[in-house]
């Protein structure tokens, strides 16, 4: 049985946690987490403790048996969640890809990298893409022929056409709807319930139907 070390702490950290306990192959051993006091205890129901800070990672990856899962979103500060991840330098094979049962994957059709969440319900199509560290909540949805770069995140509800592009760490929120053939810009967030018919550029949030910019970050 692996040792699951998870980069977070609640929400999409107890979803990891969740999903990997439905799993039943992993030992969580805990959290890692720069805000929460170590030995902390986080979970209404099923604890799960804090067992360090991010940069404790190092003395982790000496037990080849610790498998990590990043479980941050950027939230608005994409680009430096990003580079915060990458400058950890964890081999991708320690990544621990998680896919819940109930997931819909059309299985040899696509491609899943590393340490990616696919969430209760998340579905994705034929020829379809997604690179390490991407995460799918619960009832997403990635159409044919698109791509979820590096640390791209779909909330729940959130609707992907065929053909889109979903750049490095965006963030596309709960309800939202993306049209086919759409390019969405690195580390740019898309607002709750937003419908996208346009190219989103790098580094902007939008919102509204239709989405429209609100600012650049």
């Amino acid at each position: 049985m692996k040792n699951l070390i998870i980069l977070g702490g609640s929400g999409i950290g107890m979803i990891a946690c969740s999903v990997a306990n439905d799993l039943g192959i992993y030992n969580v051993l805990g959290f890692l987490n720069d805000v929460v006091p170590v030995g902390t205890k986080i979970g209404k129901y099923h604890k799960i403790p804090v067992i360090g800070v991010t940069l404790d990672v190092e003395k982790f990856l000496d037990d080849e048996n610790n498998v990590f899962f990043i479980a941050y979103v950027g939230m608005q500060n994409e680009e430096e969640v990003y580079n915060k991840i990458d400058s950890l330098n964890i081999p991708a094979n320690r990544f621990e890809t998680l896919i819940h049962p109930s997931a819909i994957i059309p299985k040899g059709f696509c491609k899943i990298g590393n340490g990616v969440l696919m969430s209760p319900l998340s579905q994705i199509s034929p020829d379809t893409t997604i690179e390490d560290n991407c995460i799918l909540l619960p009832n997403s949805f990635l159409g044919h022929d698109s791509t979820m770069r590096r640390f791209a995140h779909i909330a729940s509800n959130a609707v992907v056409g065929a053909n889109v592009d979903v750049g490095r760490a965006v963030h596309i929120g709960t309800n939202a709807t993306i049209r086919e053939k759409i390019k969405i810009g690195d580390f740019s967030l898309v607002g709750s319930g937003s419908v996208v018919l346009n190219d989103v550029e790098p580094n902007t949030i939008v919102a509204g139907n239709p989405a429209k910019l609100l600012r650049k970050k």
